[in-house]
C-alpha cells in the first residue's frame, strides 16, 4: 500500500537533480535535488528516487530565490504595471512592493485603483500613498489628493504591504500633522501595517522622532554614518544603487548589518530596464565586495521578512516556487527565471486599461516667449536664489549669485544660468513659477517633462527661449512626456496616460527615453542619472531647494522663497 508521501510524488511537476540551491538560513549553496508540485516546492532533499513530468539536469548550475524588491515605482519606467512586471521578470525580480504615489497625484484614489486593475495578473503588491501632495496644497498643486477617507478605503484591499514613504517630516512635527494621523489610521486599521520612509539627512533627535511616530525603514541615499546610527535606532534600511558605494558596502559587511537592510531599486527608468532590475544592484554589490551569499539574501530573505511575505524569499517546502537558475555565480548570470513553478519566457504585455480622459490630463495652451518672460527689475543689479544641480545626487544646494539687469531683464543667460519655469497644468489655478539654474545645460538647449516629481506639472529648464517654447509646446501637444532640443536636433518620449507613463511598448518608450538622456548628456547636463535628476527638481521633499508650480521652496523650512533676494544699485552692488 502506498504511503501519504509515495502517493504525492506522483504529482510532481519539475524535479531539478544535482543543483546547487541557496540555503538561506545558513547563507551557502549545497548540492540537492528540488522537486516542485505545481507552483510550490515539494522536496530538497540530497537525492530523490521520484520521476517528474519534467527534469532538469542542475550539475552546472546555482539556485537562488526569486528576487523581492520592496521599494519601487512603476511609474519610474514611465509604462503600465503588467508590461512594467513582465519586464522585470526576465532579470529574476518575481516579486514587488510599489508606491503608486505618482499616479496618485495626477488622479488621487482613483489613479491608483486603476493601477491595481491594471495589475491583477501580476505578482505587485502596493503602498498606500502617505505624502500626496509631498508637502501640502499650499506648497503645490496637484491632480490629485490622498487624506485620510482614501487612505481607509485603501486598507481594506490585501494587496496594500504598507504605508508609503513617509516624506513630509516638516508636518509631522506640527500640532495638526496629517501625516501622524494617517500613520494613527493604518496602524489602528491593520496593527502589522508597516509605515515605509523618506527621511534623508535626518539625524539625531529629530530622526528618533521620527522612529517614534511609527516610520521605521528609509529608502533615501545613505552615507556609512547615517547607516550606522539609522540601524543603531532600530530602522531598516532599503538600499537603492546610489548608496550602493565602496563605503557603504563596507559598514554594511564590517558591522554585519544584512538582517537590517534590503536591496531595492526604488526608480528604474525605462532604457535602464533593458539591461537589468534589481539584479544589477546586487551586481553592483558584490564587485565592491559584499560576499555574493549575503547579497542574494538581502534581496530575498530579508525583504520578504520585512513586507511580511512569508510565502516566498527562500527555497523549502511549502514556499513559493519563485526561483532563478544561474550559470555563473560570481556574474549573477541568469539561465532561466521560473514564476510560481513555470518557467518565465516572452510574452505581449496586455494593453493598458484607463479612462478616455487620461489621454488628455495636460490642461494648458500652446506657449510663447512671453510666458518666458520674467517680470521687470527697476534696478542695476539682483541677487537671486540659485538651484545648483549636484553631479551625484538628486540633491540640490542653495546659493545666490548677483546678475546684472538690462532694460528691466535680469541677464541670467550671460551668468551661464538656466532658466527654470513650472506651468500648473490640470486647469485648477493657471500658476506659473520661475527659478535659476546652477550645472544645467552647457550647451543651446532645452528640456520638458510633465514627468515632474511629484505634483507632475509642466517643468520647462532651458538657456534658449526659443527652444523653451518649442520643446514645451511639442510636450503639450503629446499629453504628456519627456523631451529635449539640442541646437537642432531633438528627442521626446511621449507621455500619454496622465503625463506620467506611455501607453507604447516598453521598447518603444525606452529607445525614446535613451535618446533624450544621450541629448541631455551632449548638452552639458552632468548627472549620473540625468532623466532623474531634472525630474527632481521638482521635488519639495529633498533637500536643498526645489521648485514647484508655487514658487522656489526652501525643503527643510517648507517654506517659499522670494527668486530675488535684493535688489542692488551701482553703489551696493557687492
Amino acid at each position: 500500500m502506498e504511503s501519504s508521501i509515495e502517493r504525492l510524488n506522483h504529482f510532481v511537476t519539475l524535479l531539478i537533480k544535482n543543483v546547487r540551491v541557496f540555503n538561506t538560513s545558513q547563507c551557502c549553496f549545497e548540492r540537492k535535488d528540488v522537486a516542485l508540485m505545481g507552483h510550490v516546492f515539494y522536496l530538497i532533499e540530497d537525492r530523490l528516487e521520484i520521476a517528474g513530468k519534467e527534469m532538469i539536469d542542475g550539475s552546472d548550475l546555482w539556485m537562488i530565490p526569486g528576487l523581492i524588491d520592496i521599494h519601487m515605482h512603476v511609474e519610474s519606467s514611465m509604462t503600465y504595471p503588467q508590461a512594467f512586471y513582465q519586464s522585470v521578470l526576465q532579470w529574476g525580480t518575481t516579486t514587488c512592493v510599489a508606491d503608486p504615489h505618482e499616479i496618485a497625484n495626477v488622479y488621487g484614489l482613483e489613479g491608483v485603483q486603476y493601477f491595481l486593475e491594471n495589475a491583477r495578473e501580476t505578482d505587485l503588491f502596493f503602498g498606500i500613498p502617505s505624502s500626496v501632495p509631498s508637502t501640502n496644497e499650499k506648497l503645490e498643486t496637484t491632480g490629485g489628493v490622498i487624506g485620510l477617507n482614501e487612505a481607509e478605503k485603501l486598507l481594506e484591499n490585501p494587496r496594500m504591504k504598507c504605508l508609503g514613504e513617509v516624506m513630509n517630516f516638516v508636518d509631522m512635527k506640527s500640532a495638526h500633522s496629517k501625516t501622524n494621523a494617517m500613520i494613527r489610521l493604518c496602524q489602528k486599521e491593520r496593527p502589522d501595517f508597516l509605515i515605509e520612509g523618506h527621511c534623508p539627512q535626518l539625524s539625531g533627535e529629530d530622526l528618533s522622532y521620527y522612529l517614534y511616530c511609527g516610520v521605521d525603514a528609509d529608502h533615501t541615499q545613505q552615507t556609512p554614518s547615517s547607516i550606522i546610527e539609522k540601524t543603531s535606532k532600530g530602522m531598516f534600511l532599503e538600499i537603492q544603487e546610489k548608496s550602493v558605494t565602496k563605503e557603504n558596502i563596507e559598514t554594511l559587511v564590517s558591522h554585519a548589518l544584512y538582517d537590517m537592510f534590503a536591496f531595492v531599486t526604488d526608480d528604474k527608468m525605462a532604457h535602464h530596464l533593458l539591461h537589468g532590475h534589481l539584479n544589477e544592484v546586487l551586481k553592483k554589490a558584490v564587485a565592491l565586495g559584499m560576499p555574493v551569499e549575503k547579497a542574494i539574501y538581502c534581496a530575498t530573505y530579508t525583504p520578504a521578512r520585512r513586507m511580511h511575505l512569508n510565502n516566498r524569499g527562500m527555497i523549502a517546502p511549502g514556499k513559493l516556487a519563485d526561483f532563478i537558475l544561474l550559470n555563473d555565480l560570481s556574474q549573477l548570470k541568469i539561465a532561466s527565471v521560473y514564476k510560481q513553478g513555470k518557467k518565465v519566457g516572452a510574452s505581449k504585455a496586455q494593453s493598458p486599461v484607463f479612462p478616455e480622459t487620461y489621454y488628455h490630463s495636460v490642461h494648458l495652451e500652446p506657449l510663447s516667449a512671453i510666458d518666458f518672460k520674467l517680470p521687470e527689475v527697476n534696478a542695476a543689479r539682483v541677487r537671486v536664489q540659485v538651484m545648483e544641480i549636484q553631479e551625484a545626487s538628486t540633491f540640490t544646494r542653495k546659493t545666490d549669485m548677483i546678475l546684472d539687469v538690462k532694460h528691466g531683464q535680469i541677464q541670467w543667460q550671460k551668468a551661464g544660468l538656466s532658466l527654470i519655469a513650472v506651468f500648473e497644468r490640470y486647469g485648477k489655478n493657471g500658476n506659473k513659477a520661475f527659478g535659476f539654474v546652477k550645472n544645467g545645460l552647457q550647451k543651446r538647449a532645452a528640456l520638458a517633462s510633465t514627468w515632474a516629481h511629484d505634483h507632475h506639472n509642466l517643468m520647462v529648464m532651458g538657456n534658449d527661449v526659443k527652444l523653451m517654447v518649442k520643446i514645451a509646446n511639442k510636450v503639450i501637444a503629446a499629453n504628456g512626456g519627456y523631451g529635449i532640443c539640442l541646437e537642432e536636433k531633438k528627442a521626446l518620449t511621449i507621455l500619454d496616460i496622465g503625463g506620467i507613463i506611455s501607453s507604447q511598448p516598453i521598447a518603444t518608450t525606452s529607445k525614446s527615453l535613451e535618446a533624450v538622456a544621450n541629448l541631455m548628456t551632449e548638452a552639458g547636463y552632468v548627472h549620473q542619472n540625468p532623466i532623474m535628476s531634472f525630474a527632481t527638481l521638482s521635488l519639495p521633499v529633498s533637500p536643498e531647494i526645489k521648485i514647484t508650480d508655487v514658487g522656489l521652496i526652501d525643503v527643510r523650512e517648507q517654506r517659499i522663497l522670494p527668486l530675488i533676494m535684493e535688489e542692488l544699485s551701482d553703489e551696493n552692488n557687492d
